[in-house]
């Protein structure tokens, strides 16, 4: 186990976790400039302000960085939606958690990968698009949860791909296809 820095009040293991959380912070960085194919670990080594050797300590190729971002960004829109959410029910959870999508696809710097490599982010949407649909239809309830959850998984993703800055009107078609009345 490696010692914290010198006058640190982080323990080492903070320390740790705290460099492998800004290289994959700055992996959505790099990534939303230069995509996932011309990816430099140098880059993100350089854009976390860590080394190449603690880059690898962490994570040995680039294949391996990118399947922990993969996770590490599903862990951050899980927590996102839990905190989002948290102590509230029904229709009230559901509208909450569409709120955080628009937040969320609004905000995040990664989430632009489809402008640097559209084939990249098409390639991966079968394999995320029941994830997104499955998540969302777990707040639905009725005969037509499925349908409700896939339309605003559908609207969601054709505001990604095509980008309105129109935050209201993305959470009323959202609002819409799940069936919550304003």
């Amino acid at each position: 186990m490696s010692q914290a820095p010198a006058g640190s009040t982080e323990t080492p293991d903070e320390d740790e976790s705290s460099s492998r959380r800004r290289i994959l912070n700055a992996t959505a960085e790099v990534l939303g400039r230069s995509g996932q194919t011309k990816l430099s670990l140098s880059e993100v080594a350089l854009q976390a302000g860590v080394s190449r050797p603690t880059l690898y300590r962490w994570f040995a190729s680039k294949t391996e960085l990118l399947d922990a971002f993969g996770v590490y960004e599903r862990e951050m829109f899980d927590t996102g939606i839990s905190r989002a959410t948290a102590g509230l029910r029904g229709t009230d959870k559901l509208d909450a958690a569409l709120q955080f999508i628009v937040a969320y696809q609004q905000t995040y710097s990664g989430v632009r990968l489809i402008d640097v490599e559209p084939e990249v982010v098409v390639a991966q949407l079968s394999r995320i698009l029941p994830l997104m649909r499955s998540r969302l239809e777990r707040l639905l309830s009725g005969p037509n949860a499925g349908l409700k959850a896939a339309t605003a998984i559908r609207i969601a993703v054709s505001h990604y791909v095509v980008r309105s800055d129109d935050a209201d009107q993305f959470l009323a078609q959202l609002r819409h296809a799940v069936g919550i009345k304003q």
